[in-house]
C-alpha cells in the first residue's frame, strides 16, 4: 500500500460520525462514499445520548444497537465506534452509560461477528485518581462484554485543551488485560465497588493538570508525581477486587 497525498496509507482507518439520534445528511454520505471509492477502512462513530431524545437506559440501548447495525448494513463500515454519553455529566463513564454500553456489546457479540469499539470520555481531568478510576471501570465493562477495540481517553469530557496524556490509555489497557477471563458475576461486583468510588463526584469532578505539567516534555515520560497518582489508583482498584 503506497502513501496517498495526506500521508495516510489506504489501509489506515478513517473515522466518520453519524448524527444524533439515528440521522444522516448528505455531507456524511458523501464522505463515506468518497472513502469507499478510495479503498479505505471505515470506522463509523455514534454516541447516543442517555437522557436525551432516546430516553432512558432501555431506549438508549435500542438506539445504540440500531446505529451500530446501520454502520454495517447501511454504510458498509468496517468498525463501529460506540460511546453512550450522559446528558447531564457529558461522560461515558457513569453507571448508566456503562450499563447501556455493556448490554449493547453483549447483544451484538452474541448475535453478530461485527467489530465494535467504544470511546472514553471521563468527567474528571488528566492527572487525577478519579480519571484513572473512571477509565478502568469502562475498560472492565467493555472487555467483559465482548468489545474488540477500546479508544481513549478523552479526559474532562473531551472539551478541555491539553488535558489528555498517554497514562490514561495505559490504565485502559491494564484494566482490560486484568479483567480478561473473569466471570460476569465477579466482574459486576468489581464494577459496583469501583463505580461507587467516583460516581458521586461528577458535579465537582477535578480537572487535573495539563500534559506539560504531568509529563517531562523533553523525554515524553510521566512525572514522578503522576506515576504516584497512577500507583494509588491501581491500589484503589485492587481493593475493589481486580488483581493487577
Amino acid at each position: 500500500m503506497g502513501l496517498i497525498p495526506n500521508g495516510m496509507k489506504r489501509s489506515d482507518c478513517h473515522e466518520c460520525s453519524q448524527m444524533n439520534e439515528m440521522k444522516v445528511n448528505n455531507s456524511f454520505l458523501n464522505t463515506v462514499a468518497g472513502w469507499h471509492l478510495s479503498g479505505n477502512n471505515l470506522i463509523i462513530e455514534q454516541m447516543p445520548i442517555f437522557g436525551g431524545y432516546a430516553g432512558g437506559a432501555e431506549e438508549t440501548a435500542i438506539c445504540d444497537v440500531a446505529t451500530t447495525l446501520a454502520t454495517f448494513a447501511a454504510f458498509d463500515g468496517d468498525i463501529h465506534l460506540d460511546g453512550p454519553i450522559h446528558i447531564r455529566w457529558g461522560n461515558t463513564t457513569s453507571r448508566d452509560t456503562i450499563r447501556v454500553a455493556a448490554h449493547v456489546a453483549c447483544a451484538l457479540d452474541y448475535n453478530t461477528d461485527v467489530l465494535i469499539a467504544n470511546q472514553y470520555y471521563t468527567a474528571s481531568g488528566s492527572g487525577t485518581e478519579m480519571c484513572l478510576l473512571e477509565t478502568a471501570a469502562q475498560a472492565i465493562a467493555d472487555t467483559a462484554s465482548g468489545r474488540e477495540l477500546i479508544s481513549g481517553v478523552a479526559c474532562s469530557r473531551g472539551v478541555s485543551e491539553n488535558r489528555t496524556t498517554g497514562l490514561e490509555a495505559r490504565m485502559m489497557g491494564e484494566a482490560s488485560s486484568a479483567i480478561c477471563g473473569m466471570d460476569i458475576d465477579t466482574t459486576n461486583k468489581i464494577l459496583n465497588r469501583l463505580i461507587n468510588q467516583y460516581e458521586g463526584k461528577f458535579a465537582t469532578a477535578p480537572q487535573g493538570k495539563t500534559f506539560s505539567e504531568l509529563y517531562d516534555i523533553d523525554h515524553v515520560v510521566p512525572t514522578d508525581e503522576y506515576l504516584g497518582i497512577y500507583e494509588k489508583a491501581l491500589a484503589t482498584i485492587s481493593k475493589c477486587g481486580l488483581d493487577f
